[in-house]
């Protein structure tokens, strides 16, 4: 666990610093995956525990996205969602300058539904519907217990959020992602909930 210390001089400054940290914590993340046994990754993120579920109510519309090996798995999740009453969607890129917008995932058993998108993600084709999320489940590089979170740099999710403010958001991480603190920019939302495979944090928005 790092405590890096935010620069108080300028932009640039912040965003090499960003830069550094998004570099450490891909290599962290990459080895504390490496590392755990395959036995072991199919024990964790089975179901959404209870505080999550009580910011997801039967009938809610949930973007998940499609995990990197090193990411936190959502599959376990997006089944359990899809039998219990739960829409799925998933992020979708016309093309690598498009905005992120949603769209339906309407079956999380059948992969083959779904195409490689212009960042080698897979996503739902452009025959899905498109959906506007109530909660949106999102991947991070690093997180902070009070909520703050390190993305991969694109700046597509906090796009996304910045034209819809009202929707719930729960990060999803390895416990070894978490940072005892971490920048933050104006357009920085802090999540509502960080899930781990020991731990549940709420945000503080």
């Amino acid at each position: 666990m790092v405590d890096p210390s935010p620069p108080t001089d300028t932009a640039g400054s912040l965003a090499d610093l960003k830069a550094q940290l998004r570099r450490r914590y891909r290599a962290v993340r990459r080895e504390h995956v490496a590392a755990l046994p395959q036995s072991m990754r199919a024990l964790l993120f089975l179901r959404p525990p209870a505080p999550v579920l009580d910011l997801i109510p039967e009938g809610a519309r949930v973007g998940l996205y499609h995990p990197h090996p090193s990411e936190a798995p959502t599959l376990s999740y997006a089944r359990w969602l899809h039998e219990n009453g739960r829409t799925l969607a998933l992020p979708w890129f016309a093309d690598r300058e498009a905005a992120m917008q949603f769209r339906a995932w309407a079956d999380p058993y059948a992969e083959d539904e779904l195409e490689l998108g212009p960042f080698a993600i897979r996503q739902p084709d452009v025959t899905a519907p498109e959906v506007v999320p109530d909660v949106v489940i999102m991947p991070l590089l690093a997180f902070s217990a009070d909520g703050d979170r390190l993305g991969q740099g694109g700046g597509h999710y906090d796009r996304w959020l910045a034209d819809h403010p009202q929707v719930r958001t729960i990060g999803l991480a390895w416990d070894t992602q978490l940072a005892d603190d971490l920048p933050r920019e104006a357009h920085d939302r802090r999540l509502d909930a960080i899930v781990t495979p020991t731990r549940y944090y709420e945000g503080d928005r």
